[in-house]
């Protein structure tokens, strides 16, 4: 069984920190949807197997009427689904939408809060306020939806401790199933990092971000939260299923413009690009053949992904499967890594310099 990801593009306004594939022109959405229909039709025989989760994310899915992804979700055809997902934004959610999506089988929302400080969510380009995001959060439970993620961010221009802890506690109270958290990426050509390059905003002191990272990992913890991977924090039978299949080597689909999919072989991607999705998806119709790029991974590129996914983990690596054994009996001895029944995960320490392990342990 497979997962698939549906990639919706557009967004009522860019947030400023964000460089995914996205689109404001929202006069095209039926357009898409209809491309989206096409490509579902045409690729159906990819999960005759079975689907095991669908995941709609972005941009920002909720810009479709409800009608239209209880649509899409109908013709993948997925009824043993175990995991149906919508990111939504929390200003756009309404009990009629919720219900209408409940109806079609969605069982998970995950909503971007990204902060509870309305200074702070006008600085970055959000759309909601932090009243909206705990309303919604409220019109969600009304709506019988029992599996809520929430996403913050830390290291966010301006952001104090203190109001991190607040963050925290706004987070806790509200009890989602599922956290997320992410540090600000200071991505090129984005509008914060265009800020940043005229000083009109600074970057937070890296010590400062790790401290936000580890006091979000402690306070999780103590609220009965699994750190099941460096991002994502869940209750007890409540991690994501979708992105676990990512980092667990589990073939996937994805549906979309820039949609990636993933065989263990082969990678492919749809074009980034709004209209020219949508024109192939209809040339495709008539010849019975997507255009896509892709690039079949070796032996090699497939043990490194292993090794820059399993690492996120808190499962990690199995000791087994592992090659540059001086680089990981090195992390051993510094207490970046530890090593328990046969597998070899990082320790807190070590998710602060994760990228640098993983760049150490790859071939």
């Amino acid at each position: 069984m497979v997962g698939i990801y549906v990639h919706i593009p557009f967004c009522a306004s860019r947030c400023h920190y964000c460089d995914f594939y996205s689109t404001t022109a929202l006069n095209r959405r039926t357009a898409y949807v209809q491309a989206l229909k096409q490509e579902i039709a045409l690729r159906r025989d990819e999960w005759k197997e079975g689907v095991r989760t669908i995941y709609f994310g972005g941009g920002t899915p909720s810009q479709l009427k409800a009608e239209d992804i209880a649509d899409l979700i109908k013709r993948i055809d997925a009824k043993q689904a175990e995991e149906i997902t919508v990111e939504m934004n929390p200003c756009d959610v309404t009990l009629d939408y919720l219900q209408t999506l409940r109806t079609a089988g969605v069982n998970r929302l995950s909503m971007g809060i990204q902060s509870f400080h309305n200074e702070r969510l006008q600085l970055i380009g959000r759309r909601h306020n932090a009243e909206q995001a705990i309303r919604a959060v409220s019109i969600a439970r009304e709506a019988g939806i029992a599996n809520l993620s929430l996403d913050l961010m830390y290291g966010l221009p301006g952001q104090t401790m203190d109001e991190w802890e607040e963050d925290i506690d706004q987070l806790l109270a509200l009890h989602p199933e599922h956290i997320s958290t992410y540090c600000l990426q200071w991505e090129e050509g984005t509008q914060l990092t265009t800020m940043m390059e005229k000083g009109i905003v600074e970057p937070v002191d890296e010590e400062i971000e790790m401290a936000m990272y580890d006091r979000l990992t402690d306070r999780a913890a103590t609220a009965g939260y699994e750190h099941y991977e460096v991002s994502n924090y869940a209750l007890e039978g409540y991690r994501s299923k979708h992105n676990s299949s990512y980092w667990h080597d589990v073939p996937y689909i994805g549906l979309g413009a820039a949609a990636h999919s993933y065989d263990r072989q082969i990678r492919r991607w749809n074009v980034s690009d709004l209209e020219q999705y949508i024109a192939i998806m209809a040339d495709a119709t008539q010849t019975g053949v997507i255009k896509y790029d892709f690039e079949r991974l070796n032996d090699t590129e497939r043990y490194n992904e292993y090794i820059m996914l399993s690492l996120r983990t808190e499962e990690g690596i199995e000791l087994s499967k592992l090659r540059n054994i001086k680089a990981i009996e090195q992390y051993l001895s510094e207490g970046l890594l530890e090593q328990e029944n046969g597998y070899i995960r990082t320790t807190q320490r070590g998710l602060h310099i994760l990228n640098r392990i993983i760049e150490n342990i790859i071939t």
